[in-house]
């Protein structure tokens, strides 16, 4: 009997000796970097699509209320990631809240958000790339390999290198948004924020042009401007500290995010005007273009550094899906082989088949929108089933030492399970037909776990 435990042990080690991620490698400003990163791009291209499914109020409703329901969800998270860091992050909550297929059903609905996101933002930066007449592209698909091959490569090299790079990334795109700041406010004009023609919606007006069911569709893009901020606390196992560093990180990216969202959601069409906004797949640079000509100087800088904002969300969610995946494989959800970790402690497997799928939908639909949506059902699932995770564990073990607690305690995440719920539902008013796939693919899952 003996014998037969230690044998056990020595093959358990051996398991987790091959499924090891590189410990200490990030401090708070790291991850409030990494969690501006994992958005940033949600600022520079997707939101503007919300002008055309709700008008400028629509979105700016949505823009509201997905606010307040992402800020509610960080405090909710600042709790749990202090009082549980592990890889696994929301699925590690939610199995410890909801028992194991509630830890599942979350896994898998965060890697469905976090496989498809990344080819929404690889269709974003073809956009961006054909606005400034580079390698004289016209079809982006090339484009979509070239960022998937180069980012898995480099994360491939290292984590500690990877979350450095991505930061000096991040800090050129927030300047980016500075500079579109300082350069559309001098020809901000409210009338071209309403400049979309209402049609015949109920509640149709000049602020909500197509009535109250736009500002539904409009949640979607919503989202956008905040969607992956909870991608934080995947990195809570490369954490040098994180029932301090981990709430800090998560909140002070939040309140960036507020602050980039709102100005970008007000200059860019006020300067730009709303309608020809709603159908840009480079909105910042265009809406430049638009006041200060074609040949706009400080449009070509915002249109490179665009793309730097769309490379750092596409760079870091890629760290969060390999992570994601690696923590549901090593804890034997998902077939074992995809947690293998290579010489240099980073889940090479996880890396590949993910970006894989991702680049095949990004260069078949080449639908920047289309895939929007789709993340955004998972992400929304996820929500829900991590606002829940947060309410039973402050009911059920009350006692669990918490290195911070949520203000508002329950209310607080209750507010944002409520808001979540709403914005599962509107994924199908934007798109049933991709709504309806995603559920399905989500569902076959929950029925290979069963």
């Amino acid at each position: 009997m003996q014998h037969q435990s230690h044998a056990s042990s020595v093959s358990d080690s051996s398991y987790l000796e091959h499924r090891q991620l590189k410990a200490g490698a990030a401090g708070w400003v790291l991850l409030a970097g990494l969690g501006v990163s994992y958005v940033i791009s949600g600022d520079f291209s997707g939101w503007n699509l919300g002008l055309a499914e709700g008008g400028w109020g629509g979105l700016l409703i949505a823009f509201v209320l997905m606010g307040l329901m992402y800020t509610c969800m960080v405090f909710g998270l600042a709790e749990l990631s202090s009082t549980l860091p592990t890889a696994g992050a929301g699925y590690g909550f939610a199995r410890r809240a909801l028992g194991p297929l509630g830890g599942f059903a979350t896994g898998m609905a965060v890697l469905i958000e976090y496989a498809v996101a990344p080819a929404a933002i690889a269709t974003f930066i073809g956009g961006y790339i054909e606005a400034l007449g580079l390698f004289g592209i016209t079809n982006s698909w090339p484009v979509y390999l070239v960022t998937y091959l180069v980012f898995m490569g480099i994360h491939m090299y290292g984590v500690g290198e990877a979350l450095k790079l991505m930061f000096g990334i991040t800090v050129v795109a927030v300047l980016a948004l500075g500079v579109t700041v300082v350069a559309l406010v001098p020809h901000f004009d409210v009338a071209n924020l309403f400049d979309i023609v209402p049609n015949d919606a109920a509640g149709a007006s000049s602020f909500l042009p197509m009535g109250y069911a736009g500002v539904m569709a409009a949640l979607v893009y919503g989202i956008w401007f905040f969607l992956a901020v909870e991608g934080v606390p995947l990195a809570a196992e490369e954490t040098a500290d994180p029932k301090r560093d981990m709430p800090r990180g998560i909140i002070v990216a939040m309140l960036i995010l507020l602050v980039s969202g709102a100005l970008m959601l007000v200059l860019v069409p006020g300067a730009g005007g709303a309608k020809a906004m709603s159908t840009s797949d480079n909105p910042l640079p265009e809406a430049i273009r638009t006041v200060a000509g074609t040949d706009s100087v400080l449009a070509s800088i915002v249109n490179y550094a665009g793309l730097a904002g769309l490379v750092a969300s596409f760079f870091s969610i890629m760290y969060a899906y390999s992570r994601q995946l690696f923590a549901l494989s090593r804890a034997g959800y998902l077939p074992r082989f995809l947690s293998l970790t290579g010489k240099r402690k980073t889940p090479w497997v996880a890396l590949i088949v993910p970006g894989t799928i991702g680049f095949v939908l990004a260069a078949v639909t080449g639908d920047g929108g289309l895939l929007i949506n789709i993340a955004v059902f998972g992400a929304t699932v996820s929500y829900v089933l991590l606002n829940l995770s947060h309410i039973v564990l402050r009911f059920r073990e009350p006692d669990l030492p918490r290195g911070y607690r949520t203000p508002g305690g329950v209310v607080t995440t209750g507010i944002a399970l409520v808001l979540a719920l709403v914005a599962v539902v509107a994924t199908f008013l934007v798109d049933v037909y991709a709504a309806t796939i995603t559920a399905g693919v989500f569902v076959v899952f929950i029925a290979y776990f069963w």
